[in-house]
């Protein structure tokens, strides 16, 4: 029996002795993990938005497994010169955590002789520094990603060629000149508008030229510059304009009345899925008045972007034959309802009446960009004359071309009508530039286009008077 006793007991002494061995190795092998142990390393990506640096780069930067880190650090570095741009601290997770991995972290750093001082032409190298939270024993190794790229801080050179820039508010003009090389966008900046530029003929591939216009609202040609930018965001600006002559808005005030709104809204509404119902006829009208304009203007903007990079045209523009100009370019309406005003909103052309029903001609050579029911301009033509330049046909009773198709100066589109917002038979007759609307009556002058646009291009535009 004591026996028996004594052999349990060496047998539950053996196995104490196991288990606190193995609890032994538990906590060297815990004690271990903690002092040496650093979480999992995290990977650092570096993508700048340029490929280079100009006057301000945005460097996009991304931390996959950020656990572990506590700081991250920005640097540009040129030869021995360290340069700091940021620097971010950040709360990192216990290494014994496992679970619930945090999501990536992006950061954007401006890197750019607006945000590091001395910096210089030539190459520079971004660091990025992802610095780790280190254990009881060990402090781990940083994690450093680096992108080499070139500095310029020097924007494109531009050199003006042309002479005699005289512009009136609401009309076009042309600019011939010289732009440095590293340019990726250059052009006319007039205002709000943009006007890019076209090669000129010839091997001088830096020579531009730009067809640009003053928006009839601009009352100040100072600001219209000539642009130009290349890739890292680095821009030269240049006054060109000699002579400007303001062309004042004028008013006039349009009675609506129910029978003109019972015409034309439905018509109209019809014709437009994308006019909502306001419930009532005279909110449909205002909101076919004020917001199917804004639609129409947007996708005139639109078919600008996709106009013909060349000149389709080489003779004068043609008005009309024979009408009575009814409504003038850059007029600001007042609409009113039972004497109280309801709505403004400006005519951006020529209205143009003869007799019903009468032939409505090209005004010159182009391509029929579009001839469809176009909101308030009812039945309409537009058509690419090349470079921006587009002229619109409005209110028309019947359409005799489509789109895609070519057409002759002169070449009849359709017949006159009173469609979409017309109160009676006549033509809406405007050209555009970029789809901004300018007046016509410089274009309908063979003199103008010889002196503003033929003799600044040259053999650039092939012009008959």
């Amino acid at each position: 029996m004591a026996r028996r006793n004594r052999e349990a007991g060496r047998k539950a002494a053996g196995c104490f002795l196991r288990v606190l061995l193995v609890l032994v190795l538990v906590i060297v092998v815990l004690v271990a993990f903690a002092g040496f142990y650093s979480g999992a390393t995290p990977k650092v990506t570096v993508k700048p938005a340029f490929a280079g640096i100009g006057r301000r780069t945005p460097v996009q930067i991304r931390i996959d497994d950020p656990q572990r880190v506590e700081k991250l650090r920005v640097e540009v570095v040129q030869n021995s010169d360290v340069k700091p741009v940021m620097e971010k601290t950040f709360e990192p997770q216990p290494a014994w955590k496992f679970f619930g991995t945090p999501p990536p972290v992006t950061l954007t750093a401006d890197v750019g002789r607006e945000t590091v001082q001395g910096l210089r032409t030539g190459e520079a190298t971004i660091r990025v520094t992802a610095e780790r939270a280190g254990s009881l024993f060990r402090r781990p190794d940083p994690v450093v990603q680096e992108v080499k790229l070139p500095v310029r801080l020097a924007p494109p050179t531009l050199q003006i060629s042309s002479t005699f820039h005289y512009v009136n508010q609401g009309g076009c003009e042309a600019v011939v000149y010289r732009v440095g090389e590293g340019a990726v966008k250059d052009g006319v900046q007039s205002g709000d508008w943009w006007f890019p530029s076209f090669p000129m003929p010839g091997n001088d591939k830096q020579m531009r030229f730009a067809l640009f216009a003053v928006p009839y609202t601009m009352t100040d040609a100072s600001q219209a510059h000539l642009v130009a930018e290349d890739e890292v965001g680095n821009r030269a600006e240049a006054s060109f304009i000699d002579k400007f002559t303001p062309r004042p808005i004028t008013t006039d005030t349009i009675q609506v009345t129910d029978a003109y709104v019972n015409k034309v809204v439905p018509e109209i509404m019809g014709q437009s899925p994308e006019v909502a119902d306001q419930g009532d006829p005279v909110k449909n009208y205002v909101w076919i008045n004020r917001e199917l304009r804004k639609k129409n203007a947007a996708t005139l903007i639109d078919l600008a972007h996709k106009s013909e990079p060349r000149f389709l045209w080489t003779g004068p523009f043609m008005p009309m034959r024979n009408a009575k100009i009814t409504a003038a370019f850059a007029q600001r309406r007042t609409y009113l309802y039972n004497g109280k005003s309801i709505d403004m909103e400006d005519h951006l052309g020529f209205d143009m009446a003869s007799v019903t029903h009468d032939a409505v001609p090209a005004s010159n050579d182009g391509k029929v960009v579009l001839a469809r029911f176009f909101g308030i301009y009812g039945n309409a033509v537009v058509i690419d004359h090349g470079y921006g330049l587009m002229s619109l046909y409005g209110h028309m009773s019947q359409l005799e071309v489509k789109e895609g198709q070519m057409v002759k100066r002169g070449q009849e589109l359709g017949r006159s009508g009173q469609t979409g917002l017309a109160g009676g038979d006549h033509l809406h007759f405007t050209m555009l530039l970029q789809g901004l609307p300018v007046t016509p009556v410089e274009w309908w002058d063979p003199h103008w286009i010889q002196d503003r646009i033929a003799r600044k291009l040259g053999a650039a535009l092939p012009y008959r008077p």
